[in-house]
Parts: structure tokens; C-alpha cells; sequence
């Protein structure tokens, strides 16, 4: 089984691109895309939140995915509100009665999916070694 890096053994320039540039720069993607099409929006957004299970992965358990999930999530719901501001469309889908508050929905839906990604990779973990205890116990 192939075991990820974990985020914590990254360089402190690449956690800083990928928990912090590559959210926001996701979310300016769907900001833009908000004011174009509903549909691209929303293709955006759903590769996001794939990402953020990704993301997860890189953890050793869901706690460790939820806390980056947490901050990624900020961040994509401040550069998808920023991005379309400055785009200055209106938007093909609701940004809800009080736009800021999506960036507070976005870092806790982050905050899940990341934790669904840490909790996956350590099950995974778990099982293969486990697999492996079996494998070396055999005669």
C-alpha cells in the first residue's frame, strides 16, 4: 500500500502552498466561476471537496485532517467571496442572505471532509498492518 507524506513531514513551504495557496486559489476559481455558471460552480466546488478528502490523507488519523480541513476551507469560502467580489458578477447561484458567512460553511464542511480523508487513510493503514502481521505470522 502507498502511504502519503505525511503533511507534517512536508517542507514548511509546501505545507504553507498546499493547506493555504491551493485552497485559496481553488476558492478564487469557484468565485469566478459563480458569476459564469452555476454548473462550473459547482464542478469546482465538488473537486474541492474531493480535494479535501485528499487532503485528508495526509494525516495519521481525522483529527489531523479536521484542523487542516478546518483552515482549507476558510480559506476556499474568503477567496471564493473575494474573487467574486472582485469580479463584480452576480452570482448564478444563492451565496446565502449574508455572503460572509459561507466562508464559516465552507471551513466546517473543510473541517469534515478532511476528517473523512485522516479517518480513511488510518483505517487503511490499520488493515494493511494488519495484513502484514498475518503475512509475517505465517509458516
Amino acid at each position: 500500500m502507498h502511504t502519503p507524506t505525511l503533511f507534517r513531514d512536508r517542507p514548511r513551504s509546501i505545507q504553507v502552498i498546499l493547506g493555504g495557496v491551493v485552497s485559496l486559489a481553488v476558492g478564487a476559481v469557484a468565485g469566478i466561476m459563480v458569476g459564469i455558471a452555476a454548473g462550473a460552480y459547482w464542478a469546482v466546488a465538488i473537486l474541492a471537496g474531493v480535494g479535501g478528502i485528499l487532503a485528508g490523507f495526509e494525516h495519521r488519523d481525522g483529527w489531523g485532517g479536521a484542523d487542516r480541513g478546518l483552515v482549507g476551507g476558510a480559506l476556499y469560502g474568503i477567496g471564493l467571496l473575494v474573487a467574486h467580489a472582485i469580479a463584480g458578477t452576480d452570482a448564478t447561484v444563492s451565496l446565502g442572505s449574508f455572503p460572509p458567512l459561507l466562508a464559516v460553511v465552507t471551513a466546517i464542511i473543510g473541517m469534515l471532509l478532511g476528517a473523512l480523508g485522516g479517518r480513511l487513510a488510518r483505517a487503511a493503514r490499520e488493515r494493511a498492518e494488519a495484513r502484514a502481521e498475518r503475512e509475517l505470522a505465517r509458516p
